[in-house]
């Protein structure tokens, strides 16, 4: 089974979540424009959308699907999204496309926030092997550098070869990644990072996944908040 197969394999169990007049949060990625061909096929349903990716906004409205700005909703009935590893528990890293900050904001407004993944992505425990991404005000760089250093993070500036200088978040600011190894505890380590002067959000997301759906070669499997 192809990776392009299993990706419209979780969207469509996710469909399973959606009921007709919700406001449904979506990510960016594969499963999500799978899950978004779904929506837009089923005649039984119609629902507003919020999302904090630019990419998944216009496919929506290539779609017809209707998106309302995020700061005009106070509450979203169900949200997806991708993530780079999630463990057991329901902790996962979301570091690559550098918009976690809305992602974690849409996930907290949600009523569920589910996440659709392959077998690959799901460990028994977070092994860090993708970095914590920081979003960073810029005159605090030197500061949180420092601080997470004190915490045994490496910390490297997000840059791109397409670009000169750092990447800017879609809100401004500059994005760090941080290396961590043997993190004890997940919880600890992100109150301790978010409480850093300078540090708007991270993408390591301890306390809002109710959800997670996982397609393998052997079909689907869930894990939920116990």
């Amino acid at each position: 089974m192809s990776d392009n197969d299993l990706k419209k394999n979780s969207a469509k169990e996710a469909m399973k979540y959606i009921k007709d007049g919700m406001i449904v949060g979506l990510g960016g990625g594969r499963s999500i424009a799978y899950l978004i061909e779904f929506i837009k096929q089923d005649k039984n349903i119609n629902v507003k959308i919020v999302t904090p990716s630019v990419k998944t906004k216009m496919l929506c409205i290539e779609k017809g699907l209707e998106v309302l700005h995020t700061s005009s909703v106070d509450k979203v009935d169900v949200a997806f999204d991708g993530c780079d590893q999630v463990d057991e528990k329901l902790n996962a890293l979301k570091s690559g496309g550098g918009i976690h900050t809305k992602e974690k904001l849409i996930a907290s407004m949600a009523e569920e926030y589910i996440l659709l993944v392959d077998e690959a992505k799901v460990e028994k425990e977070l092994t860090f092997n993708v970095p914590v991404v920081l979003e960073v005000l810029e005159d605090s760089l030197k500061y949180v550098e420092k601080k997470v250093l004190e915490l045994n993070g490496k910390p490297v500036i997000r840059s791109s070869d397409i670009k000169d200088g750092f990447t800017i978040s879609d809100n401004g600011n500059l994005l760090v990644d941080v290396f961590f190894n043997n993190v004890k505890d997940i919880h600890k380590l992100n109150d301790n990072l978010i409480k850093i002067c300078g540090v708007i959000e991270t993408s390591l997301f301890t306390n809002v996944i109710t959800k997670v759906i996982i397609a393998s070669e052997e079909g689907i499997r869930e894990i939920s908040q116990k």
